[in-house]
């Protein structure tokens, strides 16, 4: 694998270990523009690795080090991505630059650098997420192209699979009440940072759009439906009984 190296990384949090594997696009025109901002100092970002479109995958930063992937993010109480993640950056324009299909090349390279990322780290399925998931009011990447059910076959991932059947009310912003609040309580159990509050919100509405680009992406409209509601449902099931009630603040 080659390596240029970055100098965008400092040391992870003492006593943190390893447990989520971040996956973004570039966002950018071409992988020689993504890769010169990542190596860029003035820049302040970076990942520990880069794919491009060919397969072609380039190491940027040591995983022992913190790389400057995620930025303002939150997930499942944590709020140091950076600190507890593997970034791995995509080559791909982005949805400003002519967004598209991730190339088989491309999600090959993928899935065999995340299995041996994971086995490294013991990173759990449920562990493996997008941009977009951990930061979901800045961010869209890696997008509703990106193979999420290709990669959650292979073990990287959830995939909720058949919507179940879920006997609630339709909601969309401004509804309130007891169906908002279990809503919300779902999308917290997965690990979004949401607050119970019981109002379908503009938090509210950001998650939701983040959970059906990841989860529903032919439909992305933030309002929750019988199949919206179905996924999650049929997404919490696979993680199995309720661990403790997380904090949204």
């Amino acid at each position: 694998m080659p390596e240029i190296p970055s100098p965008n990384f400092d040391q992870r949090p003492a006593g943190r270990g390893i447990d989520m594997l971040v996956l973004h696009y570039t966002g950018m025109k071409t992988a020689r523009a993504a890769l010169a901002r990542m190596c860029d100092p003035a820049a302040q970002v970076s990942a520990h690795y880069l794919i491009d479109e060919d397969g072609t995958t380039t190491a940027l930063v040591a995983e022992q080090n913190r790389a400057w992937h995620a930025g303002r993010a939150w997930w499942w109480g944590e709020s140091d991505i950076n600190g507890c993640s593997i970034g791995i950056e995509l080559v791909n324009p982005g949805h400003e630059f002519g967004y598209r299909d991730f190339p088989q090349d491309q999600m090959a390279a993928l899935e065999e650098l995340a299995a041996r990322i994971m086995a490294r780290h013991a990173i759990p399925p449920e562990r493996v997420l997008g941009h977009s998931d951990v930061a979901p009011g800045r961010r869209q990447d890696p997008g509703e192209r990106f193979d999420w059910q290709r990669l959650a076959a292979a073990g990287m991932g959830l995939w909720p699979g058949a919507a179940g059947s879920v006997e609630l009310s339709p909601l969309g912003p401004g509804d309130s009440g007891i169906e908002v609040v279990r809503l919300q309580t779902a999308l917290g159990r997965y690990g979004w940072r949401i607050d119970p509050s019981g109002v379908f919100n503009n938090q509210t509405e950001t998650v939701v759009r983040a959970f059906q680009r990841h989860f529903r992406p032919g439909l992305i409209d933030g309002r929750v439906d019988a199949e919206s509601w179905g996924l999650l449902d049929a997404l919490l099931a696979l993680l199995g009984p309720s661990p403790p009630t997380q904090e949204a603040s």
